[in-house]
């Protein structure tokens, strides 16, 4: 229960926004988050992905410390809750700008390493990769905290489902098109200096998105009438509010699932498959393709058809996509091409979608009231278990190693253990679902008939010669 005067949400989850007009079109200078999300894409994806992955396993990082780069940037977002009291003093613009422009300098650190091969031994190159990954991902994840309330506040609840696909096909193409970049740049065998091109380039692109970043409207911060308060933040309190504490499961269980898949995917690729550095990331290139799409297919929907059905097809296409993952792993489908392209492209699509329908289920539930320190507690929780996850199953993986045998046809090993654990939580992640509260969602029949059937008809339908 809140406390009695206190500044949580008196407005109930089902009542209607006070404002009379459904705005269409985008607020003025909106256009500004899709460039700096476009520019920030052609960053970000070298440091924190599978650039980053194929780069530690030159230095030779085992699977553990593989899952501790990949689990490091959603760890460290656990700074955001003693971040988010001092939005109100400092402004959303100012906090992100000055987070974003800090964490860039570390990629210019990252840079010089590749250039040290005759002076450092490949361990520690990789120590100081570690310690300036943490750091890029330390100043990310204090600032990230004024991110999602300063959009939250200026865009309008009518289209914020429409803002989430444009933002995420910037960020996907543009992720698209600096994979496939460096898969070319990198080829086969790669020499120091191509990673320290690679790593200027995303220092490059991430200055660039600082100039598109300070031209998005600021807005005043909610708290800014508490910003000199004393009075300590109800954190169980906020946690207990009932549409809230159901989504906050799906974020511990979700995350859970998918937050080593990407890394160890990359390392599978990598080591069992035998595929040089450039194969893997252009086959990972197509995951972006995938993702979007999702434009096409939920950008003009999400808002009309909610967010709780999608993430039940999302969790059910994600149980497909790690069991075809398992019968690769399982020897059981051979890597080819065809093969190998579907499972990037659904993982991409379901990734993207996923990420869109969970991210304005919350901006709905969450009320104008606090919304700073929901926010911040939404994104802690998932981002710890984001983290968490690739450390764990890392270490997993490494322990598993000796484990290599036939059963019924299918070779068990420790990438099938992976992906056959990781398909439970999906399973989990998919009840979860299910108890999800949105007044406004169709059912989950609805969805797959207005995808499957009434769409693509009504594609025919324009296509079709007219007397």
């Amino acid at each position: 229960m809140f406390p009695p005067g206190g500044w949580l949400p008196i407005r109930r989850v089902n009542e209607p926004a006070p404002s009379a007009a459904e705005p269409t079109r985008f607020p003025p200078g909106l256009q500004n988050a899709f460039l700096f999300a476009g520019f920030n894409a052609l960053s970000f994806p070298i440091v924190v992905g599978n650039p980053m992955i194929l780069y530690a396993k030159t230095l030779g990082a085992s699977a553990t410390v593989l899952g501790i780069i990949a689990g490091m940037m959603p760890l460290l977002v656990i700074f955001q809750i003693p971040a988010a009291s001092h939005l109100g003093r400092i402004g959303y613009k100012r906090f992100v700008y000055a987070g974003w422009g800090i964490r860039t300098i570390f990629i210019v650190g990252l840079a010089l390493l590749p250039l040290l091969t005759d002076v450092l031994d490949a361990t520690a190159r990789l120590a100081l990769v570690l310690l300036l990954l943490f750091a890029f991902n330390l100043s990310r994840g204090i600032s990230s905290c004024a991110w999602l309330p300063w959009i939250t506040t200026l865009v309008p609840e009518s289209i914020r489902g429409r803002y989430l696909a444009w933002d995420a096909a910037c960020v996907n193409f543009a992720n698209f098109l600096v994979i496939v970049l460096v898969a070319l740049a990198l080829g086969d065998r790669p020499a120091p200096w191509q990673f320290a091109v690679m790593f200027l380039f995303s220092a490059a692109m991430g200055g660039m998105s600082l100039v598109f970043l300070k031209r998005i409207p600021d807005v005043e911060p909610q708290t800014a009438t508490r910003s000199n308060s004393t009075e300590p933040v109800p954190w169980l309190a906020i946690s207990e509010h009932p549409p809230f504490r159901r989504l906050l499961w799906v974020n511990v269980a979700w995350p859970l699932a998918v937050g080593g898949i990407s890394a160890f995917t990359t390392a599978w690729l990598k080591v069992e498959a035998g595929m040089s550095e450039g194969q893997v990331l252009l086959v990972s290139s197509i995951a972006f393709l995938g993702g979007l799409s999702n434009l096409w297919l939920l950008g003009p929907r999400l808002d009309r058809l909610g967010s709780r059905p999608v993430l039940l097809v999302c969790m059910t296409t994600w149980m497909v996509i790690v069991a075809g993952w398992m019968a690769l792993a399982g020897r059981v489908l051979s890597p080819t091409t065809p093969v190998l392209l579907t499972l990037q492209f659904l993982m991409g699509l379901a990734s993207a979608v996923t990420g869109l329908a969970n991210m304005r289920l919350a901006m709905a539930i969450i009320p104008v009231m606090g919304r700073d320190h929901f926010f911040a507690l939404f994104s802690v929780v998932a981002n710890l278990a984001m983290g968490l996850s690739p450390i764990l199953w890392g270490v997993l993986i490494d322990a598993l190693r000796p484990l290599n045998y036939v059963w019924h046809g299918l070779t068990v090993n420790r990438y099938t253990v992976f992906f056959a654990l990781v398909g439970v939580f999906f399973l989990l992640t998919l009840w979860l679902c299910r108890r999800l509260e949105e007044p406004k969602a169709v059912s989950m029949e609805r969805l797959l008939r207005e995808i499957l059937i009434e769409s693509p008809q009504r594609a025919l339908m324009r296509l079709w010669p007219r007397a």
